[in-house]
C-alpha cells in the first residue's frame, strides 16, 4: 500500500539543530550556486559550532520546510540596524509548486513584523525570474540598489523591500480611512458615514487602477495613517512621471510620534524606485502646521495651486 504524502510543514529550528541547517544549506549552495552571495566550497568547510553559532545568534531566526523527514526548504531573517534581513532563501526543486517559497516567505515576514522593525529587505539575482516573481506578489518592490553577486560577479542582483509598517489597503480598511479623512475641521464638512456605499466604490476603483496606490500605516493591528499615491505620465521634463501624494492623515492617538514624516519618506523612497522625476503635492491654505511640516522636509511651496468645485 502506497502511503499518500503528508503536507509540508514549516518549522524553526532550534539550538541543537545544526547539522540539519548544515545539510539542507549545503544542498541549496550545491544545487543552485548562482542564487546566492555565499558558496558551496567555502561553507562546506565550516565547522559544526559555525553553524551552531548561526542558530545561536539571538537576533536570527531559520525556518525549513519539511515532509516525510525530508527538508525541502530554507530561510533566514536576520536584525540588523532597526532592520530585517531576509537571506538564505531556497526551494527544493521538487517541492517548487507547492507553494513553500510563499510559507517560507509569510513565516518569516510574521516574525520580522514582532520584533518591531519597520521594513524587511532582500536581494534577488536579475536573471531568477521565479524568485522576483514571487516576491514582488508578497508585495516586496525593487528599492533602486543593485550590485554584483559576490559569488559570481557576472550577475547582478536588486534589492527588494516590504515596509512593515505601511501596506496597500484593503476593503475592510476603508471604514477607518474615512474616519481618518473626517477628523479635522474640513474633513468634517465633506465627509459622511464610513460605510457609505460611495466609499466603497471609489476604493474598488483605485485598487483596480496601476497608477493609483491608497496606503495605510499599522501597527498592533490597527490602521492608524493613510496616503493616497497617484502616479502621473506627461510629456513635461522629457516624459517623466510624476508621484501626486493625497490625503496624508494620521490617527489622532498616534500624532506626535514621528509616523507623519515616515509616511512621506516611505512614499519618496516608492516613487525614486519606480523612477519618478517628481513628488508633489497641495495643502489646504489653513493648515499653517502642515505647511511648516512639509516646509521641513524639503518640500517648496514653488507653485500656486487653484481648485474649482463642482456641484
Amino acid at each position: 500500500m502506497i502511503r499518500p504524502m503528508r503536507e509540508i510543514e514549516i518549522v524553526r529550528l532550534g539550538a541543537g539543530d545544526g547539522e540539519r541547517l548544515r545539510d539542507v544549506r549545503l544542498r541549496a549552495l550545491r544545487e543552485d550556486p548562482d542564487a546566492f552571495g555565499s558558496s558551496y566550497g567555502r561553507e562546506v568547510e565550516f565547522p559544526p559550532e559555525k553553524w551552531a553559532e548561526r542558530l545561536a545568534n539571538p537576533e536570527g531566526r531559520w525556518w525549513v520546510a519539511t515532509r516525510d523527514g525530508a527538508d525541502l526548504g530554507l530561510v533566514c531573517v536576520l536584525l540588523e540596524e532597526g532592520a530585517a534581513h531576509l537571506l538564505s532563501m531556497w526551494v527544493a526543486p521538487e517541492a517548487r509548486k507547492e507553494r513553500v517559497g510563499s510559507r517560507l516567505v509569510d513565516a518569516a515576514v510574521e516574525w520580522a513584523r514582532t520584533t518591531g522593525a519597520e521594513e524587511i529587505g532582500l536581494w534577488a539575482v536579475d536573471r531568477n525570474h521565479a524568485a522576483r516573481a514571487l516576491y514582488t506578489r508578497k508585495g516586496f518592490t525593487r528599492s533602486g540598489k543593485v550590485m554584483a553577486l559576490p559569488s559570481n560577479p557576472d550577475l547582478m542582483e536588486s534589492h527588494y523591500v516590504l515596509s512593515l509598517v505601511f501596506r496597500q489597503a484593503r476593503a475592510g480598511d476603508v471604514p477607518a480611512i474615512v474616519a481618518m479623512l473626517a477628523d479635522d475641521p474640513l474633513g468634517a464638512q465633506r465627509e459622511g458615514d464610513p460605510n457609505d456605499a460611495r466609499y466603497l466604490a471609489a476604493f474598488e476603483r483605485i485598487d483596480a487602477d496601476p497608477y493609483d496606490e491608497l496606503i495605510v500605516a499599522e501597527r498592533d493591528g490597527k490602521v492608524v495613517g493613510t496616503m493616497q499615491l497617484t502616479y502621473l505620465a506627461g510629456l513635461s521634463r522629457l516624459g517623466a512621471e510624476r508621484c501626486q501624494i493625497e490625503a496624508v492623515r494620521v490617527a489622532a492617538s498616534t500624532r506626535g510620534q514621528g509616523l507623519g514624516r515616515k509616511m512621506i519618506a516611505w512614499a519618496i523612497d516608492r516613487a525614486r524606485a519606480r523612477g519618478c522625476a517628481m513628488v508633489q503635492l497641495t495643502s489646504d491654505k489653513s493648515r499653517t502646521d502642515a505647511h511648516r511640516f512639509y516646509d521641513g522636509l524639503g518640500f517648496t511651496d514653488s507653485h500656486v495651486g487653484y481648485k474649482l468645485k463642482l456641484d
